[in-house]
């Protein structure tokens, strides 16, 4: 402490001692000194200078502040200075207040040494390694300066900085822990830190999301309050954006983490009159960008869509509709909101069914989108919102049929509100597209050629659109009254740019009748549109006329190249004689290359969203850029055809339709058998499951005749043991009269099982001679693709008939089981009779008879128990025989529809052979035509390919017009 007093008192008491010869003694100190804290204090001293003495501290002591970093870690507060210091060399903060005719100079040369000392410290890569190592220390007076010293060196030299951390292990996962670090100051200069350190490095950027950022930044913003925090919650966003923008890897780790589902309660504001800070609007315009970086149309569309689907499933958009149609919001915010919602809905049809069904909060209630017309025909409105809406509009018809469809009928004669009530849709487009305001003429031109855009039905829809024009005079169709005004010309007196409102026509035009030969024919049957086209073409105007002549050199070429020739006055070959005589083919390729020539149209092709800087520059449509390059060389090749090769094109363009048609209409018969063989493949498959359920039923039905089999086995056997011992105690069991009834029952039994197995097998007989006659009548084995899959089916139908002879031969052997049973049972019938007729031996005392009888009784009840059971036995027996008799008759209606099934696919076979014999025949006819057409086509000079391109069948028209323009320049 006394050095530094002494240093700065000399320094003071004459002129001796000059800054360069302090400085120059503090960095002698710092390198030589023993003690710590003579180096402490000189480190400090050197601190306080470093502001105003910048180069002579940075030219002197940089090498021995790094010296320092290097030795003397164990020391925080040295360590600090000596950050401090560096921070102060390297960093180009000005806090002096400067002139203002100094300040550009003083900034210049600030950012000059601030650049040439980043530049020194980080030669030695071990540096930048070093601070990083820095970092890890969590005391305060440490990690802080080393934060902002690599932000500052960062900014000089990002890209060099920004490798060198990339390389270094663990670099970037070192700078990730500022965001958890407890210290709020820290935490914020550690997200500054990572904003430079992602700024334009896909790598890093990577690495960075991957270390969990988006969780711990959306956790900040949410501690901070979302929108209504501090400037904390607009660095996060920012941040959130170097992470997202362009970066396809880092969108689909966002959208994979749910993290979409955390920003809507980003646009959960809260009422009108709580107010709107600068910084929440700040905040807000970036939440609303970050969530059109994540929709962008430059995104690979499938990352798009899935957004798109994942924001409206969680309800973004739906609170994005929300500040939509509140009020109090701020214009600019109003104006991303709009651009925003554009793009979330764009392309995406879930999004705008729910956007078109949006209503706004008025009484009545009006549609979103009528309100949002009405802000963009009104040109009261800022210029920028009206460009927002517009764009708005394009986004909700992009791809969107359903909804061009429900905007083209608010103009149908059926669909207005005659009261006039309510205004539309279509009646806005149609006030500003004949306003007095060339803006509102211009957008509602492009606006409603894009409910047109690729769209023929709307096309044709949208010349059933009718205009009153003034009391007592005719409606006219809207394409009237467009090319009306566009002959106008100046002559109305408008508001805005003079080629505004004639562009916008044109575009509108152009877009109408291009792919639309039916709106060509109506264009053309007004007499005066040819006349004012060529008109225009032919004169020689200034340069802002030239892009008009340029579209409607377009006009004109759209009204040749889909001209179906119905007008004789105006056919093709007429209006190429017309456009040769007065304007001439190499003018008129002139004129039409003035409109990809215009400065405008590059810019206007470049993306979607028509953003412009001020209304003059608002002339050309991103879609109608597409449909100029799609057009212009297919109207030069078709201007430069001669009569002979339009016909020529015309005649090969029928044949080759003729031969689509006939290739279509094979397939489509192919297509059909094979839908038909399908569906008997899995009927087979069925009556197999079928099958193999019956063949089951039918083994343990085997199983269990066996088993009633051998337990009536059983039984006899044991009832000849009985008969033995009976003898002359039959009387007994005639004294019952109980076994006489039960075998006339069983005999009843009996005579039932016979006449139900004679009905079966004359039912089995029937169904042998109808497969008989199945196997006479089956085809003999084809050549095409159906008397395959008929053969097909006729050995499925021997393999039932196999079954259904395993299953009469199971029968015959349960009727051999029943036979016997009933032969066994005669037997037991007459030995009963026998016993009956027999008498008593006399003689015998009555006290053995009583016995004997008891004997007898006793026997008799066992034996009327055991013909109880058999009589069970036999009923189960014919309860199986009954169910096997029904799942024969099942098997009889299978084979009958088989057999109905056999006769349709006879049918079918034959008369597809002779339409297949009677399409060879044609096939070969127009073989024979196209070679023919060939060899004419050579005859004449024209190359032809020799790829038989005629036979492909799925050529589609492009293939066709490459094919036609091929031969065009060969004539050339």
């Amino acid at each position: 402490m006394n050095f530094l007093r002494g240093v700065m008192g000399g320094q003071s008491a004459g002129p001796q001692h000059t800054e360069a010869e302090t400085i120059q003694k503090l960095c002698d100190r710092v390198a030589s000194s023993t003690l710590l804290d003579d180096r402490r204090n000189a480190v400090r001293a050197l601190k306080s200078l470093s502001k105003k003495y910048r180069l002579e501290v940075g030219i002197q002591a940089m090498e021995h502040l790094i010296h320092v970093l290097q030795t003397d870690r164990s020391d925080s507060e040295i360590i600090g200075y000596a950050l401090d210091t560096l921070y102060n060399i390297i960093s180009n903060d000005e806090e002096e207040e400067v002139d203002d005719v100094e300040e550009e100079n003083s900034t210049r040369q600030s950012e000059d040494l601030g650049s040439q000392f980043t530049e020194i410290f980080i030669k030695q890569q071990e540096n930048v390694t070093l601070l990083l190592s820095l970092l890890e220390e969590f005391d305060f007076h440490v990690r802080w300066p080393g934060v902002k010293l690599l932000t500052s060196l960062l900014k000089q030299l990002g890209p060099q900085v920004q490798q060198i951390i990339l390389v270094s292990p663990m670099g970037v996962s070192r700078l990730m822990d500022l965001l958890a670090d407890s210290r709020e100051v820290i935490r914020n200069d550690g997200v500054l830190l990572l904003q430079a350190l992602t700024r334009s490095n896909g790598a890093i950027q990577k690495i960075v999301a991957f270390e969990n950022a988006f969780e711990r930044l959306l956790d900040i913003i949410t501690e901070e309050g979302n929108s209504d925090g501090g400037i904390v919650v607009e660095d996060c966003l920012i941040l959130l954006q170097n992470l997202l923008k362009n970066n396809n890897s880092n969108q689909n780790f966002f959208k994979e983490g749910s993290y979409i589902q955390r920003m809507k309660p980003w646009f959960e504001v809260g009422d009108e009159n709580s107010g709107w800070s600068a910084q929440k609007v700040t905040n807000l315009h970036l939440m609303l960008q970050l969530v059109r970086v994540l929709v962008s149309p430059n995104n690979p569309p499938g990352a798009t869509s899935s957004c798109q689907k994942a924001m409206f499933q969680c309800g973004l958009l739906q609170q994005l509709c929300t500040i939509l149609m509140a009020t109090g919001v701020p214009a600019d915010i109003l104006t991303e909101t709009i651009n925003t919602v554009s793009e979330v809905i764009r392309g995406c049809q879930v999004n705008q069914d729910y956007f078109a069904s949006v209503n706004a909060p008025s009484n009545p209630p009006r549609p979103a989108i009528v309100v949002l017309l009405m802000s963009m025909v009104n040109e009261r409105q800022p210029f920028v919102l009206r460009c927002a809406v517009l764009y708005c509009f394009q986004c909700f018809l992009y791809k969107n049929q359903k909804g061009q469809g429900e905007i083209v009928s608010t103009l149908l004669p059926s669909t207005i509100d005659a009261t006039g009530n309510t205004v539309s849709a279509g009646q806005l487009l149609c006030g500003g597209l004949f306003s007095t305001d060339s803006l509102s003429n211009w957008c509602a031109a492009v606006a409603l050629a894009h409910a047109l855009q690729e769209n023929a039905t709307q096309k044709e829809q949208l010349l059933r659109v009718q205009l009153a024009t003034s009391i007592g005079n005719p409606p006219v169709s809207l394409l009237q009254q467009c090319t009306n005004i566009l002959s106008q010309g100046d002559k109305i007196n408008r508001r805005g740019s003079k080629i505004q409102t004639r562009v916008g026509l044109l575009m509108l035009l152009c877009t109408w009748l291009s792919n639309c030969p039916i709106a060509v024919t109506h264009f053309l049957h007004n007499s005066a549109n040819v006349p004012f086209l060529t008109g225009q073409i032919a004169e020689n105007l200034g340069e802002e006329e030239q892009l008009v002549q340029g579209l409607c050199a377009l006009l004109l070429g759209i009204s040749i190249y889909f001209n179906d020739n119905s007008l004789e006055t105006y056919m093709k070959e007429k209006l190429k004689q017309l456009i040769e005589k007065r304007i001439g083919k190499e003018n008129f390729i002139e004129k039409l290359g003035f409109i990809s020539k215009h400065e405008l149209y590059s810019r206007a092709s470049q993306k979607p969203q028509p953003n412009f800087p001020s209304p003059e520059y608002m002339i050309f449509d991103h879609e109608f850029t597409k449909l100029v390059k799609e057009l212009e060389g297919v109207i030069t090749k078709a201007i430069y055809k001669s009569s002979e090769e339009d016909k020529k094109e015309e005649e090969v363009k029928k044949t080759l339709e003729q031969h689509d048609s006939i290739v279509t209409h094979y397939k489509n018969m192919i297509r059909e058998q094979d839908l038909q063989l399908e569906e008997l493949k899995q009927q087979i498959s069925t009556l197999k499951c079928q099958n193999e359920q019956l063949q089951t039923a039918v083994t343990q039905q085997v199983s269990q005749i066996q088993q009633h089999k051998d337990q009536y086995n059983l039984l006899k056997v044991q009832l000849g043991k009985d008969s033995q011992h009976q003898g002359p105690y039959t009387d007994g069991a005639q004294m019952n009269g109980v076994q006489p009834e039960e075998i006339s029952r069983l005999r009843e039994e009996i005579e039932e099982l016979k006449s139900n197995r004679e009905l079966l097998q004359s039912q089995l007989a029937e169904k042998d001679s109808l497969i008989e006659n199945l196997k006479s009548s089956q085809p003999s084995p084809g050549t095409n693709e159906q008397s395959s899959a008929t053969a097909g089916d006729s050995e499925q139908i021997a393999e039932l008939k196999q079954e259904l002879a395993t299953l009469k031969s199971q029968l015959n052997s349960q009727s051999v089981e029943i036979t016997k049973l009933q032969t066994e049972k005669q037997e037991l019938l007459q030995k009963t009779e026998a016993f009956a007729k027999s008498a008593p031996v006399p003689g015998e005392s009555e006290t053995v008879i009583a016995t004997k009888t008891t004997d007898v009784e006793g026997r008799l009840s066992a034996l009327l128990q055991e013909t109880k059971e058999l009589k069970n036995e036999i009923k189960a027996l014919s309860e199986e025989r009954t169910a096997i008799k029904e799942q024969l008759d099942s098997s009889n209606s299978t084979i009958a529809i088989l057999q109905n099934e056999k006769n349709k696919l006879e049918v079918d076979i034959t008369d597809s052979k002779k339409e297949q014999d009677d399409l060879l025949v044609l096939l070969a006819d127009q073989d024979q035509k196209i070679f023919s057409l060939k060899n004419k086509l050579k005859e004449l000079g024209h190359p032809v390919e020799e790829e038989d391109e005629l036979e492909s069948g799925d050529q589609d028209d492009e293939d066709d017009e490459d094919e036609d323009d091929g031969k065009e320049q060969g004539h050339i």
